[in-house]
């Protein structure tokens, strides 16, 4: 999960990095309001979860409350990259020695962390990693020792810091990389980490994405979460611990296993182009159970999907056998009621696939057909949807 940076700050502060005071709001009276409390100049920055900011229109120098008032009208709205600016970050403005980068990342190519440190901040990194190779350190960080201050001050020298802030800057990485640890993020990235005239070190910008897989440690992460931002049936999925994801088709997926859901999107995909380009609708791995309850829920955020015509349940019986699934659907279906309205295609193998299709076709639902292969069900499925 990507952050915005008021929520980054929020969990700077959290760990003792310092920055700079300040307070987000979506209303440009409420930025005049900020912008009196701080009692000092202020940036107007955009909220969005993209870079570029600046150059587009979305960070401004104000002087005064009046300055903040229209700045935040002119950036509240404003479309950066396909972005809209729906809250704005009111932050005091800092007297800028230098500017410099650093960042605590995953690194996934050599399974493990890296850290990644430049006296060249302020712009993009990525600019910088093709001018000025040289001038972007980056240094492998182990797990299990992790960064203590001596190392943090080798990064800080490494990223060719100047001598006399190394002991200061040390200060503030070894902070970012409790944040980093602490919250169990993928990425903490400053940029740009500045020095004031008096020697201060800052993080005057933050890039944080949380594991969303730890969310189980970090229940408070929840918090974050950018509601207006996700889609409804995703939300609703997630609210019954469902792997979903929507796509933009008509012939919505259950499966049990992410390969064998991923299979069945390029199986329905490719059937579909015999029949007017029906594409999937879906991607949803039930996991190892096929419960009554959890078939329920799976049907029913797919059902609530306008753009389903028909719906293709695959499943292969391995832990969970194909009678328990087959007895999942039909209580689903008498769970759903009047809910259930789509055509089922159902595809069963496995572990007892003889009586799970024997249950399905006793309890001879209306709305179920039933596929010997995956194959023939995707098709048949696919030919569903474009006759709705």
């Amino acid at each position: 999960m990507d952050l915005f940076e008021y929520q980054a700050k929020e969990l700077f502060v959290k760990h003792g990095v310092p920055s700079s005071e300040g307070r987000v709001t979506d209303s440009a009276e409420e930025a005049r309001a900020i912008a009196t409390e701080i009692g000092k100049p202020v940036m107007i920055k955009s909220q969005v979860k993209v870079g570029g900011r600046g150059k587009a229109g979305g960070v401004k120098y104000a002087a005064t409350p009046d300055d903040a008032y229209e700045h935040a009208k002119n950036i509240l709205g404003l479309d950066i990259k396909g972005h809209i600016t729906k809250k704005i970050l009111v932050a005091e403005a800092k007297d800028i020695a230098a500017e410099y980068y650093i960042s605590f990342l995953l690194d996934r190519s050599n399974r493990t962390y890296m850290a990644m440190c430049s006296v060249e901040g302020g712009m993009e990194i990525e600019e910088v990693a093709v001018q000025k190779p040289e001038m972007l350190a980056k240094i492998p960080v182990d797990a299990v020792k992790g960064v203590d201050l001596a190392f943090a001050r080798s990064i800080a020298e490494q990223g060719h810091l100047p001598a006399d802030i190394l002991d200061a800057a040390a200060v503030t990485i070894q902070k970012l990389w409790e944040t980093f640890i602490g919250e169990d993020a993928t990425l903490v990235e400053v940029n740009p980490l500045v020095r004031t005239p008096d020697n201060e070190i800052l993080a005057l910008d933050g890039k944080v994405t949380l594991d969303e897989n730890a969310e189980f440690r970090h229940p408070q992460h929840l918090e974050f979460a950018d509601i207006d931002a996700t889609d409804p049936l995703e939300l609703k999925a997630k609210e019954h611990d469902l792997n979903y994801v929507k796509l933009d088709g008509e012939v919505g997926i259950i499966g049990n296993g992410a390969g064998l859901v991923m299979s069945t999107l390029d199986v329905v995909a490719y059937a579909g182009e015999n029949h007017g380009g029906v594409k999937p609708a879906n991607f949803l791995d039930i996991g190892g159970g096929a419960s009554a309850t959890v078939m329920a829920n799976g049907l029913n955020v797919i059902l609530g999907d306008a753009q389903v015509k028909s719906v293709f349940v695959n499943v292969f019986g391995g832990i969970t056998s194909c009678d328990a699934v087959a007895n999942g659907i039909v209580k689903a279906l008498e769970i759903l009621g009047d809910g259930a309205t789509k055509p089922l295609v159902v595809r069963l193998d496995g572990n007892n696939v003889e009586l799970g299709r024997k249950i399905l076709a006793d309890a001879n639902h209306p709305l179920v057909t039933i596929a010997q292969t995956m194959d023939e069900g995707a098709d048949k499925a696919a030919e569903l949807a474009a006759a709705k």
